[in-house]
């Protein structure tokens, strides 16, 4: 799942997949905005097939975080 994030992330901003682990922060290390972000989990929904509740998976501050929301509503 880590590695289909990375693509989906380098879509919407300019960083080095190689760079994006876990532990990377969205806005912090990765530059993304809200308005990114959110599209972002649109995509998301699309291609791991999932509905996200917006206002859980914004509680994501880490790439981690994210995986964990996604693996768990795809249960």
């Amino acid at each position: 799942m880590l590695e289909q994030l990375k693509e989906l992330m380098c879509s919407y901003v300019d960083v080095d997949p190689e760079s994006i682990s876990e532990d990377s922060r969205f806005s912090e290390d990765l530059g993304f905005n809200s308005y990114d972000f959110i599209c972002m989990l649109g995509d998301c929904e699309d291609e791991f097939d999932v509905e996200i509740e917006q206002s859980e998976a914004a509680k994501s501050k880490t790439v981690g975080q994210l995986i964990a929301y996604l693996e768990g509503i795809k249960a």
